[in-house]
């Protein structure tokens, strides 16, 4: 799995002990730079700039412009503490810089230096420093160890958004020409093909044919995985991810199981087959809004009346709190259905109302807990109950499953801990990182398999169930234990 031993599991959760710290720990963590195509496919420089000094100021001074509250956030830290150790990459591994205040000063520093007067007057006095190679380096290294899951936020008494300055961070360095390649390359091929993975459309379109046939082989149903059909009702917009790898492919067949079931007319675009906006994560609102236009006229081309997005986590945080300011208005769909939906809501309206008869037995052994991703549980809403308790996945999987555990408390809703791979960070350059972000929440993972007989996770996310794949192994968990949500709704729902 990897060359280092991750972190040891406690015998009981210890949420509330600091890790010891470790200067410095994760200094050497980096991922690939962008190569200067996937920079100039972006409308970024291709390499560094020459005055990448001024540039990285000059910026700023324009993302503080743009954004009232990113000053508010560089202004108001009075470093109580109250976030040190609530970053799931400071428990992991202990190094100080990646406690949310330390963070955040790498980029306030440079504020402070060049857009406060104390700065400009005391410099280093009051924590301002000038941009320079030792700087820009940890900003690259730091800013590369967030997830923007914004857990801090949470507990922070100003309400100071870490993964607000992590963005600015990523743009700034962006404009100057050092980018990140996962990020950018991935960006890069959707404005180019549609989707993540660069899969076009006759693969897609072979891709989906062969689903059909192992659904209609395993089930005797002709469920379809229809692709580009005009005048279809609803426009799923999925992750690629669901298109290939498990346990994602087994969420679509679900998607498309209820969709079946409940005699709603639905199809996939070629020109829009990806529900991710990665630009969200290097900050960048032009990028965002190339991509989210993508969805718009797709829909518009296929005449549909719904748009569906599936399991993915800030594919769904775009879409709710973005989407119609990206590309709306959105005025030529239902209006029943004015604005984007998940397919969670989708499926527990549908079981509301015995649209879908699901089969608990189908899924007998099973003891299902449920991992809240954090751009759902945190950065959006899904037809939540008084008093904001992220409730409906829950009742999906207990019409599900027969038996249903929630994590500790201070583990899920809002506190949820991040799966430590979001935030444009999927990736093996930063394997280590990773499997040591991961740290909290497979401790409260192994509370309940261990206490309540937990055989399965369910996640919502296509970047929680991948990192899931690749670390629960490390922690001494089967891989197979992450399950999609409608994996386990594809399995109980009754054909016919």
């Amino acid at each position: 799995m990897s060359a280092f031993e991750p972190p040891p599991l406690a015998d009981e959760v210890e949420l509330a002990a600091p890790p010891a710290l470790v200067p410095g720990a994760m200094a050497h963590s980096r991922p690939y730079v962008a190569a200067p195509a996937h920079n100039q496919a972006l409308g970024f420089p291709a390499e560094r700039v020459p005055d990448w000094e001024r540039r990285a100021v000059e910026k700023l001074g324009e993302l503080l412009e743009r954004s009232r509250a990113l000053r508010v956030f560089l202004d108001s830290c009075v470093k109580c503490g109250a976030c040190a150790d609530k970053c799931h990459f400071f428990i992991g591994t202990g190094d100080p810089n990646n406690m949310p205040v330390a963070r955040q000063d790498l980029l306030r520093s440079l504020y402070r230096r060049h857009f406060t007067v104390a700065g400009r007057l005391l410099g280093r006095h009051v924590g301002a420093r000038d941009m320079d190679e030792a700087l820009l380096q940890e900003w690259y290294t730091y800013f590369h160890q967030c997830t923007q899951c914004r857990r801090c936020s949470v507990f922070c008494p100003f309400g100071i958004d870490t993964a607000e300055i992590s963005m600015a961070a990523r743009e700034i360095m962006d404009a100057i020409g050092l980018g990140q390649k996962y990020s950018n390359e991935i960006i890069g091929k959707v404005h180019k093909i549609g989707n993540n993975l660069g899969l076009p459309e006759p693969a897609l379109a072979n891709t989906l044919e062969g689903l059909e046939e192992d659904v209609l082989e395993q089930s005797g149903a002709a469920v379809k995985f229809p692709l580009d059909v005009h005048g279809a009702d609803v426009l799923l917009v999925t992750p690629s991810a669901d298109f290939f790898a498990e346990p994602h492919v087994d969420g679509l067949i679900g998607y498309a199981k209820v969709f079946h079931q409940a005699g709603i007319s639905w199809t996939l675009s070629s020109h829009a087959s990806e529900a991710a906006n990665f630009a969200l994560f290097i900050g960048s609102y032009e990028q965002m809004h190339k991509i989210a236009q993508r969805i718009r006229q797709a829909a518009v081309e296929l005449g549909v009346k719904r748009i569906v997005f599936g399991e993915c986590g800030h594919a769904w945080r775009v879409a709710y709190a973005f989407l119609n300011t990206l590309a709306g208005p959105w005025d030529f769909l239902d209006p029943a259905y004015p604005v984007p939906q998940h397919i969670v809501e989708v499926t527990h309206e549908l079981i509301r109302r015995r649209g879908i008869v699901l089969d608990r037995d189908a899924n007998a052994g099973k003891t299902v807990t449920f991992h809240d991703s954090c751009n759902v549980a945190r950065a959006s809403r899904m037809g939540d109950a008084p008093g904001g308790q992220f409730v409906l996945p829950r009742e999906v999987i207990k019409a599900a499953v027969p038996s249903f555990v929630d994590m500790h408390r201070d583990t899920t809703h809002d506190r949820t801990f991040c799966c430590g791979g979001g935030g444009g960070l999927l990736t093996d350059d930063l394997l280590e990182l990773r499997i040591k972000g991961a740290r909290p929440r497979m401790q409260a993972l192994k509370e309940v398999v261990e206490q309540q007989g937990v055989t399965h996770m369910a996640a919502i996310c296509a970047i929680c169930k991948t990192q899931f794949a690749k670390v629960l192994p490390a922690y001494g968990f089967p891989m197979e234990m992450v399950v999609s949500l409608h994996q386990l709704v594809g399995q109980a729902i009754r054909l016919g």
